[in-house]
């Protein structure tokens, strides 16, 4: 007999057994030994069958659970880079704010008090080969802007303009050793110029201080304005070491400036200054 045969035979024997007891099970309580035996055995079977069955679904579950997972991983990784983002363009925003502000003020303030009439500009490129020798801002001769215009900041001197075009200009930074600003020490009046350094990280050098002149590290230096194209009276940096020069004619000094030309970012163009009164 074949195997196919003998699986045939094996379930229709199991068939007939389980008719014989639906018809005998009629008027009696309790089952018979065999009837247990089957009964456990069928009870058996469907528990294997039930966990095979578990077992099957949790195993063809698992790949998509994880698939699902990964998915929702990157939705929120997605999700979290774009909510980066935004909070990092709105702190910039925040921050423009603040420094735009503080320019408004200054035009509105500090600038008409003393008669300056300025521009507003952004820094729109440095000089790659020395920081701290050039800038290019976004306004140029359609705004009004000219060469030797002094530039500026709220807290203090930049340089001035060497260069324009229609839409741009070039800024020579008083940091750069071929600037030289005509100068005062503002507590004593004392006289000198005030050039860049060489290699400096942004460091001033204050030269020509007469010898028999008060001056200490502390003073604040502001522009002279005295055969100069600077404005006068813009505060320039802060002594912060005196000495003899070389020569032993003169003093000089270190100067701190007070604009941080690391992070300068808008500027204000000095487009014209009331005179002052006779």
């Amino acid at each position: 007999m074949t195997s196919g045969k003998r699986i045939f035979s094996l379930v229709v024997l199991l068939v007939l057994v389980l008719y014989v007891m639906r018809v005998t099970a009629y008027g009696r309580v309790e089952a018979t030994a065999p009837e247990k035996t089957l009964m456990d055995v069928f009870a058996a079977l469907e528990q294997a069958a039930t966990g095979l069955g578990r077992g099957v679904r949790d195993v063809v579950a698992f790949p998509l659970s994880l698939l699902n997972a990964s998915r929702r991983a990157n939705e929120l990784s997605e999700q979290v880079a774009r909510l980066e983002g935004e909070l990092n363009r709105a702190t910039e925003y925040r921050l423009e704010n603040e420094r735009l502000k503080k320019l408004l003020d200054f035009k509105s303030g500090p600038a008409v008090d003393s008669g300056l009439e300025v521009a507003a500009a952004g820094v729109a490129g440095r000089d790659p080969g020395n920081w701290f020798s050039t800038i290019t801002i976004n306004k140029g001769r359609s705004n009004g802007i000219r060469e030797n215009m002094t530039v500026i900041t709220p807290r203090g001197l930049v340089g001035r303009v060497i260069a324009t075009t229609d839409r741009t200009a070039t800024v020579l930074l008083i940091t750069d050793p071929r600037s030289a600003v005509s100068a005062l020490v503002q507590e004593t009046r004392t006289p000198g110029m005030v050039e860049g350094t060489a290699g400096s990280a942004g460091t001033l050098h204050m030269i020509h201080i007469p010898n028999d002149m008060p001056v200490r590290p502390g003073q604040t230096v502001v522009t002279s304005g005295m055969k100069s194209i600077f404005v006068r009276g813009i505060p320039i940096g802060e002594i912060t070491s005196v000495k003899r020069d070389p020569t032993g004619l003169f003093l000089e000094a270190s100067v701190r400036p007070f604009v941080d030309f690391n992070r300068l970012e808008e500027v204000l163009v000095v487009t014209g200054a009331k005179p002052a009164a006779q």
